[in-house]
């Protein structure tokens, strides 16, 4: 058929301008003949699509690691009786870390971990102690092992609470009293 419509329309063209219902009808039927291969084309282009893989490792090295802080040890007013309180340091280390926490004696003059001393007004001091358990039994220091606390991190805050009093019957002069102590945490 696209033989018969070529050849005539060739012969058209010797004898003279074919009219246009010729020239239309036979573009109308090479269009519609043509389109059909051009689509199987197309179709055949994106179905023989390919794709390529590859893997690639993602690591990283998690080392031990520790943060800590702490809340302050407030006594509030001191009349002469025995005045507990307490603290809150605040451990924070990787999961499966083991660490020790440590409190210093302080600065208050003449201080020991098992004596602490709170400096107030001229050279006056205010003794106070710092424990690890409620009870109030065992001072808090810095020899791991021995005065020290120790746990294992597990990726979140842990809180630990220091147990703080003010033995009865201290008569200092009258005044603000204050100490700084240092918590170090070993991992």
């Amino acid at each position: 058929m696209i033989t018969q419509n070529l050849a005539r329309h060739i012969a058209s063209l010797r004898i003279g301008w074919p009219s246009l219902h010729t020239t239309t009808a036979f573009f109308k039927t090479q269009a519609r003949v043509l389109s059909i291969p051009l689509c199987m084309v197309v179709a055949n282009g994106s179905a023989s699509a390919s794709t390529a893989n590859t893997t690639f490792n993602v690591t990283a090295n998690v080392v031990s690691s520790c943060q800590i802080s702490a809340t302050a040890l407030t006594f509030g007013t001191y009349t002469g009786a025995q005045t507990d309180a307490t603290s809150t340091i605040t451990a924070t280390c990787t999961d499966t870390t083991a660490y020790t926490i440590g409190v210093s004696a302080g600065l208050g003059t003449g201080a020991t971990v098992t004596n602490r001393y709170m400096n107030g007004p001229s050279v006056d001091v205010l003794a106070y102690a710092v424990y690890r358990d409620s009870a109030r039994t065992n001072s808090w220091g810095t020899t791991i092992g021995t005065d020290t606390v120790s746990g294992t991190g597990n990726g979140g805050a842990q809180a630990i609470t220091v147990y703080g009093r003010l033995a009865a019957g201290q008569l200092p002069v009258p005044g603000a009293y204050s100490d700084t102590l240092t918590a170090t945490i070993t991992y």
